[in-house]
């Protein structure tokens, strides 16, 4: 059954192809399928594996490709983008190029082989997303199905609420995913709303998101998610201040006294009415404690997808004071960039803060260097989505999972390929500008610009 699955989903690539080529106007579906498959592919089962470890404890259980895989290959196959001249390109491939070589120092280099094979995937879906920037009207699509996605999520959880869940997972398995999850579609779509866009799907977004999130009761999602807020209203009115910001801002405030009152509740719930923690919990500085010793002792990292497998048969988790029980000894340190060290060394961490810091340096510099362009605030909602995530990063660890890497990738693909098709437009009128002052200089170079001048004799 699992072959045939595959089957259908490789020859899925030449209809997609076929399709794109010979109906462009319909390319609008593709777009918004781009936004919605994240949150739907694993629910809806469209994915299949070349290779299959389903009971292997790492996070990347074999080589995994999904329709939206396909999808992606096909629009970088139907279009004319160059992916050489996409900002951000080789800090993603250093970081794909840095779990690649910690295969060297894994002892099973076959499993550590099925996330290097998970970042080319969401490369891919970084380009083919990159490369429809320059179609009018395709970030419209994209950012439809990106809402349409948060909505689910929305009605899953308050479904889920309904029949007495403590913690709504919406069709994601787990909150703390959903959540992470959640930081992409949020704040994109929020910094439209404060640019003036008017349109009822991405308010319904919006406001999805943060039920799915209230209703998530994860402590950091929650924590995290405010702080992104307060960053993407700061930033925004400091980009431009309107009367519509703060109408926004307002909006947003009356807002608040529904949604804090239902993640309040939500919290009260998970926590059996006792007092919520807030500061780093015992488990989890084992966690870190464990992670710490083995990066100390392989500097190069044990190998990518290789932590849980690592810290129990080496004996790190077990010192560290990890509990011995199921849930915590098979998961990782709740901690990405100590996951990133211990399993991918020195060269996978600097490469991952590398990408981080690319991503936010270069899209803010774009947002705040190109106010009157429509296309930054889009820009700099993504870039805080990226933002918020990386300091999320600190508490929580699921960036590694593909559903994860997907909606990043879809984040990074707005910001390069806008900035991609900026530098086009731009490069483009530079040289209409001196085609335009070379018709209007004379053949023999007598005279100035404005026709020639006449001498008396």
């Amino acid at each position: 059954m699992r072959f045939i699955g595959l089957a259908i989903i490789l020859l899925s690539l030449p209809l997609l192809i076929a399709w794109l080529k010979s109906r462009p106007r319909q390319r609008k579906w593709a777009y918004c399928a781009i936004g919605i498959l994240p949150f739907t592919m694993g629910w809806l089962n469209l994915d299949a594996s070349i290779i299959n470890w389903g009971g292997w404890p790492g996070y990347a259980k074999g080589m995994v490709v999904t329709v939206l895989d396909t999808l992606a290959l096909a629009i970088i196959l139907t279009s004319k983008v160059s992916i050489k001249k996409l900002p951000m390109v080789s800090l993603f491939i250093a970081y794909i190029l840095a779990a690649s070589i910690s295969m060297l120092f894994s002892d099973l280099p076959v499993s550590s082989s099925f996330y290097a094979f998970q970042l080319v995937r969401a490369f891919v879906l970084f380009v083919a997303v990159a490369s429809i920037m320059s179609e009018p009207k395709a970030l419209n699509w994209l950012v439809y199905g990106l809402a349409a996605g948060a909505i689910l999520q929305g009605v899953v959880t308050i479904e889920q609420r309904l029949s007495g869940a403590a913690q709504a997972a919406g069709t994601m398995g787990h909150q703390n995913l959903l959540g992470l999850m959640l930081h992409f579609v949020t704040f994109p779509l929020l910094a439209l709303l404060l640019a003036g866009h008017k349109n009822k799907i991405i308010t319904l977004g919006v406001l999805g998101a943060l039920t799915a999130i209230a209703l998530g009761a994860s402590r950091g999602t929650i924590g995290f998610a405010a702080i992104g807020l307060a960053l993407l209203f700061g930033m925004s009115i400091m980009k431009g201040m309107t009367s519509h910001k703060w109408k926004i801002v307002g909006l947003a405030v009356l807002a608040s006294f529904v949604i804090i009152p239902v993640a309040v509740n939500s919290l009260d719930r998970r926590y059996g009415g006792g007092a919520i923690e807030i500061a780093p919990d015992g488990e989890r500085q084992a966690f870190e404690r464990a992670a710490k010793a083995m990066w100390k002792d392989h500097p190069m990292g044990v190998g990518a997808n290789q932590y849980v497998v690592t810290a129990n048969t080496d004996g790190y988790s077990q010192r560290a004071g990890v509990v011995w029980n199921s849930g915590s000894r098979s998961t990782n340190v709740h901690n990405l960039y100590l996951l990133a060290a211990a399993e991918t060394g020195w060269l996978g961490l600097i490469t991952l803060v590398s990408l981080f810091i690319g991503i936010i340096i270069r899209g803010l510099i774009f947002a705040f260097s190109n106010r009157r362009d429509p296309r930054s605030d889009i820009v700099l909602g993504a870039v805080i989505a990226v933002l918020t995530m990386a300091l999320h990063g600190f508490y929580e660890w699921v960036f590694v999972l593909y559903q994860t890497q997907y909606l990043f990738a879809i984040s990074l693909g707005i910001i390069a390929g806008t900035i991609y098709q900026h530098q086009r437009e731009k490069a483009l009128r530079s040289k209409k500008l001196n085609r335009s002052r070379a018709e209007v200089l004379p053949v023999d170079g007598n005279s100035t610009v404005g026709g020639p001048q006449t001498t008396k004799a």
